[in-house]
């Protein structure tokens, strides 16, 4: 069975960090490239963040970048999202998915493979 589990969600102060993990499972995460988006209530689903299959080229919305850096441990299937100076509004559930295209900075996910997500909440 083809899935994603995110985790490492939780709930922080403004200016906290955390480091969410995605780990796949039922197939090879190496030959993908991979993204991170997040929704939050009533808004529609943003794109935060993606790495290419061979770790060489990274992209970051606006929104995130200097804050959150993407990385990947294709050894362990896992692809991380650490998160630093978190905002009120950085609060969200947020996914992973991989990326069928080449154009990273589109960020058009593969809809099929989606997870269940981890909450963000950053509040004081």
């Amino acid at each position: 069975q083809v899935q994603f589990v995110e985790s490492g969600g939780g709930l922080v102060q403004p200016g906290g960090s955390l480091r969410l993990s995605c780990e796949a499972s039922g197939f090879v995460l190496k030959y993908h490239h991979v993204g991170w988006f997040r929704q939050a209530p009533g808004k529609e689903r943003e794109g935060l963040s993606a790495i290419s299959r061979s770790e060489d080229t990274t992209y970051y919305a606006d929104s995130v970048k200097g804050r959150f850096t993407i990385s990947r441990d294709n050894a362990k299937n896992t692809v991380y999202l650490q998160m630093n100076s978190l905002k009120p509004e950085d609060t969200a559930l947020y996914f992973c998915a991989t990326i069928p295209g080449d154009d990273l900075a589109a960020m058009i996910p593969n809809y099929d493979w989606w997870g269940q997500g981890t909450q963000v909440t950053v509040s004081s």
